[in-house]
This record gives C-alpha cells, structure tokens and sequence, in this order.
C-alpha cells in the first residue's frame, strides 16, 4: 500500500452518535494539524440509522473521506474498516463520542512518531490520567485486567480505552487475522500484535471529559469476558498451528471475513 505522503492515518468509528461526530471530527483534525504533520481522517459509520453520516458532508474535504456501512456490526468492524483503507505510517483511532477530547491527540501522536513504540495508548490507569471512575465500574475494571494478564501475559493495564496510535507494519501484520467485531477488539489488537512480535506499548495518560454512568452493565461485561475468552482460544489455535508447520505437519487455513466498506462521501 502507498504511504508517501501521509504521516497519521485516523479512523473514527461511530454508531448513531448524534451531531457530536462533527464536532469529534473536526477537532481532531486540528489536533493532528498542530502536531505538525500530514494526516487524513476516515470516519466509519457502523450502521448509523440517526443520520449523523450527513453531518460530515463537504467537511474537510482534502483530509476527510466518510465509510458507511450498510448495518450495524460493532465497532472492532468499524475500525477494521478504516484501518484496510489507512494509508499512514502511523494508523490509529479514536472514538467518536467526545469523552476524550481529541485535542489530546497531539500529544498522543508525538510520542508515538518520537519513540519507535508499536503501539501508543491511552490509558485511564496511567498515575498521570485525569478521570473519574465509579466504585463499581473501576472495580470491573480491575478484575477484567487481572484476568487479562492471568491469560495473556500482556502488559498492558488498560486495554480498552477509545484511543491508539499504531505503526502501519503493526496494522498490516495484525489486520488479516482479526475477527473481533465487538468491543474485544481491543484486547484482540493487542494479543495479536503480541503474539506476532511488535511487543512495544507505551501508556500515556487521558483526560476524560464526561462522568460514567454508576453501573456497569451486566450483559456488556459478560460479553466482554466471552469474547475475550474466545481469543484466548483463537490465540492457542494459532500457536499450535505454527508448532504443528515447525514439525511439517499441515493443518487447514482459516478463511477470516474482511468487512465490507462504503464509498467516499
């Protein structure tokens, strides 16, 4: 794929987001601009029935190119999408609703063209992040970290929070095996890049701008546990397919379906 030219490629996916995505848009584009380099934004819209899609019409039009995709799917399919179109050095995304303000970007992708790290992330357990957590949805939390580490070793602390910057070659090599659709896509990025080599994470804090809600939902959590045990035994497969071809003994591949994207709007 042709990079010339473009230093950040950023993917915001959305779903039913209200004129906000505007805004979200907008502000990241300065964001990235104040950074001092080339950059161009792909909205996804994952299905979005609200019609926030139309408030991206004829905005930035040099940098900006809008996907819609024809139903709702979740949006580890909405970043995979943007990612197949990025065309950066260094391809990330952040999430569309405002929580974080996108004027952190700046900073975000500084360090992340400064230091060689495969992958930049934002971090609500960084000592430096500014963030009010409820009782019960920072205790989820850190159960669902301490269960992460227990099964994959990653050392990561927060995995799912809604902004990434990554290197291209980390896109590209973790890109054809990704299936999540959900919101284990992040673990999933993670593990996979993990697992294939690119080892080098670097948290940097976030502020987050809007309270959470008090609870935490029981169906989301339980999905979030599933899926990520899923991976777990996604990531085993794999690992035994490699030592079964280490010892010549063959083993089926597995076709992974790629997410179907709109066109420029």
């Amino acid at each position: 794929m042709d990079r010339a030219g473009i230093d950040v490629s950023l993917v915001v996916p959305f779903f039913n987001p209200g004129p906000v995505v505007r805004d979200t848009v907008e502000r990241a584009a300065k964001a990235l601009e104040a950074a001092g380099i080339s950059f161009e934004v792909i909205a996804v819209s994952d299905g979005s029935t609200d019609g926030s899609p139309a408030a991206l019409t004829g905005l930035l039009p040099e940098v900006l190119e809008v996907v819609e995709l024809p139903e709702n799917r979740g949006k580890g399919c909405a970043v995979r999408t943007g990612f197949a179109r990025a065309r950066g050095a260094l391809i990330g995304f952040l999430d569309a609703d405002g929580d974080i303000p996108p004027e952190q970007l700046t900073g975000i992708v500084r360090v992340a063209a400064g230091g060689g790290a495969d992958i930049v992330y934002g971090s609500k357990r960084h000592r430096g992040s500014d963030v009010e957590v409820p009782f019960a949805r920072r205790s989820f939390t850190r159960m669902y970290s301490a269960f992460i580490r227990v099964m994959f070793h990653l050392p990561v602390l927060d995995t799912q929070t809604g902004v990434k910057i990554l290197r291209a070659e980390v896109v590209d090599a973790v890109l054809p095996v990704m299936v999540e659709d959900r919101f284990a896509f992040d673990l999933e990025l993670f593990v996979l890049a993990h697992d294939l080599g690119h080892e080098s994470f670097v948290a940097v804090p976030v502020r987050v701008e809007k309270a959470y809600r008090s609870t935490v939902s029981l169906k989301a959590g339980a999905n979030l546990v599933l899926d990520s045990c899923r991976i777990y035994w996604r990531l085993r497969g794999r690992r035994a397919g490699r030592r079964a071809r280490a010892t010549g003994v063959s083993t089926p591949a597995r076709e992974v379906p790629r997410p179907r994207a709109g066109g420029r709007s």
